[in-house]
């Protein structure tokens, strides 16, 4: 179901999971190429997102590789919104705000330079994603800065969360030595209370 649109600029649609949206923006295609407005403060308001940006990241990765599962405890929390500009990702968030009817629930989609789908994470999810193709760029606009000791991280295969990653579609896990050794569900820490 559709929720909001805004004049044909953007479609944003709630995912499964409650603060989870699926952005979609008009790209305008011709044989050159195509041109498109990934974020535009009046337009994405106008359709009922008033979250603000203050932070761009980007990150390139080859096949196989796994970031994640992080977030970022308050007193500085980080949302997310994510797309991929080149290459493929399966992109997922994992529900850590306590008293959530899906806390521990997780939601992933694909994004593509081809399909131009946005994911946005609000604050209280733990999010990571897994790259498909070679030479993939990530870029995900933060609702907060970076701090490194508010820094958190989940399990990315933690069996109590059963993310089902499209494993079959790569040759091999690429994972870092510090994402391997984050707690499982059960022992992460989390300060996110779910609010309706």
């Amino acid at each position: 179901m559709i929720i909001f649109t805004y004049m044909g600029k953007v479609k944003i649609t709630p995912a499964p999971l409650p603060g989870v949206l699926v952005i979609e923006t008009v790209a305008f295609k011709d044989d050159r190429g195509f041109f498109m407005e990934s974020y535009n403060r009046d337009s994405f308001a106008a359709a009922g997102f008033t979250e603000t940006f203050i932070q761009d990241n980007h990150s390139r990765s080859k096949k196989g590789v796994i970031r994640g599962l992080h977030y970022q405890i308050k007193p500085a929390p980080m949302g997310k919104l994510v797309k991929v500009t080149r290459g493929k990702i399966f992109d997922v968030g994992v529900d850590i705000r306590q008293g959530s009817p899906t806390f521990g629930q997780w939601y992933g989609d694909l994004l593509s330079g081809e399909n131009l789908k946005m994911l946005y994470f609000p604050p209280g999810f733990a999010h990571g994603f897994l790259c498909l193709e070679d030479e993939t760029d990530v870029i995900y606009k933060c609702t907060g800065v970076y701090s490194p000791e508010n820094e958190r991280a989940l399990l990315w295969n933690d069996p109590a969360v059963g993310i089902k990653w499209p494993l079959d579609q790569v040759t091999q896990v690429i994972v870092s030595e510090k994402d391997q050794k984050h707690p499982g569900l059960a022992k992460i820490e989390s300060n996110f209370t779910y609010e309706k």
